[in-house]
């Protein structure tokens, strides 16, 4: 468990300082910054979840998907505490220091900050923050995890 919650505890950090490191200084001067021919750094706000689904919500939206949001990341910490599978913990913590990362852009300033942005040509993948990328990292882990144990069982 301790693995679980000391990575959410780096994630929230890492995602956090991002935010304001990239809004702050990087995108002061300009709307978007074109690193390449398949990525820029954007400001983006997001009042929605993944995708800005449900981004109609209003305030009253932003509360309801922090709650979720809470609400879900507590389970995972009890998951977390009977899980003695130290790779899935760390992979449970990714998961949860995303999403807190995201509830705390939430709470403070009613939506959550976007900065990546990769593209082909004019089709562009929505774009993100380190908390998404540490969610998906998360979630594909746990997938891999479970078809590795899966495997184990079946032999």
């Amino acid at each position: 468990m301790v693995i679980g919650i000391g990575i959410a505890l780096i994630i929230v950090m890492l995602d956090q300082l991002s935010k304001y490191l990239i809004l702050n200084y990087v995108l002061a001067a300009y709307p978007y910054i074109k690193i390449t021919s398949f990525f820029n750094v954007v400001n983006a706000w997001n009042t929605g979840v993944s995708f800005s689904l449900f981004s109609e919500g209003g305030y009253l939206g932003t509360l309801l998907l922090s709650f979720m949001a809470i609400i879900i990341s507590a389970m995972l910490v009890w998951q977390m505490r009977k899980n003695q599978l130290p790779a899935c913990n760390a992979a449970l913590g990714l998961i949860v220091g995303g999403a807190l990362g995201n509830v705390i852009d939430r709470i403070r300033v009613g939506a959550v900050f976007d900065f990546l942005d990769f593209h082909i040509d004019t089709y562009h993948w929505p774009a993100f923050n380190f908390a998404d990328s540490a969610i998906c990292i998360g979630a594909v882990l746990i997938l891999f995890i479970s078809l590795k144990n899966k495997k184990t069982e079946k032999k």
